[in-house]
């Protein structure tokens, strides 16, 4: 039978765009433009590409094209076969659960799981099930496991998203990068973010932040701090503390990077400590620093390596604090480490 329960529907981000001139404004501005070409008007101004900023990361390789299909093809075919179980529970009480979510599985798949864990939970205490209202506080990419939120109002999940939004909540990712040994311990990038004109996440320098994009859509800052745990497994874990950016060592983006060739690919597990929230934003920053992401071929992640296809990027969701949206109080929830980040440290 089915369960009495209603997802929240899904908020789509629309892309506004400038309305079309009309004949008539079209031909006033040319005429306008033929009398004066030197001088700039709103009409020539969106229309000419130069004056749109221009990404600093590449485009997305040819090959990513079909992979991402096949991957999404197949995580929404094991969709029905989801089950979320106790074991997936990080913490759970009157007005939030977290959730360990796995590799390849989508938030909406995992959020859809929760009323069944609720009345599975309900029959093994013999209480009787209520069905709250239930939102994702926070989402993670398809490939990305770990912590996840889901709030069981709308209050207090507005409460959590405003968190967010504030940056009142801190986050840790733990990620596999594969490539040249970087020479820093800990570093801070700052860079833009935004959408390219094929409506790809792109690297845009630091001082293009606030400039327009096509689509109308404005360039945002983005930052995030890494620190190195191992290199082709020499390293550990440590222990998750603070942050202390070295402003002496953080990269301002202005301009592309430059790819090392000819050198030597490692193993690089790394944390990394997001200072904004945005769309692949770390994913990113690894692109652009040289080191991307074991198995992200969207952004010229290794696809095969040492003889193994990779079926989606290593990156992890480690740990989330803020204080509790209704208490009060500090609270941390922290992932298991996922199997690949254990072997990695391995020698």
């Amino acid at each position: 039978m089915a369960l009495p329960f209603h997802l929240q529907p899904t908020t789509l981000f629309l892309t506004k765009f400038p309305k079309p001139l009309s004949p008539l404004c079209y031909f006033t501005a040319t005429m306008s433009n033929e009398a004066d070409p030197t001088k700039p008007t709103s009409q020539n101004t969106l229309q000419t590409p130069q004056n749109y900023p221009v990404p600093l990361s590449p485009p997305l390789p040819p090959i990513s094209k079909n992979i991402e299909l096949t991957r999404a093809t197949s995580a929404s075919s094991n969709s029905g076969l989801f089950t979320l179980s106790p074991t997936h529970v990080l913490y759970h009480d009157e007005w939030l659960i977290a959730v360990n979510k796995p590799q390849g599985v989508y938030c909406e798949t995992v959020l859809a799981s929760v009323p069944q864990l609720l009345c599975d939970s309900a029959d093994s205490e013999g209480t009787k099930v209520n069905f709250p209202e239930l939102h994702l506080a926070n989402r993670l990419d398809r490939d990305t496991s770990g912590v996840m939120m889901i709030t069981k109002s709308h209050k207090v999940a507005s409460k959590l998203v405003k968190a967010f939004t504030d940056h009142k909540v801190t986050k840790t990712y733990i990620a596999l990068c594969v490539g040249p040994a970087p020479r820093w311990e800990k570093i801070t990038i700052k860079s833009g973010h935004g959408r390219s004109k094929f409506g790809v996440w792109r690297v845009y320098a630091a001082s293009d932040v606030g400039r327009t994009l096509p689509g109308g859509s404005l360039v945002k800052d983005m930052e995030t701090s890494f620190e190195v745990l191992s290199i082709n497994g020499q390293g550990s874990f440590k222990e998750l503390s603070e942050f202390r950016k070295d402003e002496e060592n953080t990269i301002v983006v202005e301009e592309k990077a430059v790819p090392e060739s000819d050198v030597n690919k490692d193993e690089i597990l790394i944390r990394a400590y997001p200072r904004s929230g945005r769309t692949h934003q770390i994913r990113l920053h690894c692109q652009y620093l040289g080191i991307s992401i074991r198995g992200d071929v969207k952004y010229e992640g290794i696809y095969e390596w040492k003889g193994r296809i990779y079926d989606g990027h290593e990156l992890h969701a480690e740990s989330l604090s803020f204080e509790h949206p209704v208490t009060g109080l500090p609270i941390m929830f922290q992932a298991p480490v996922p199997s690949w980040a254990r072997q990695a440290v391995q020698h």
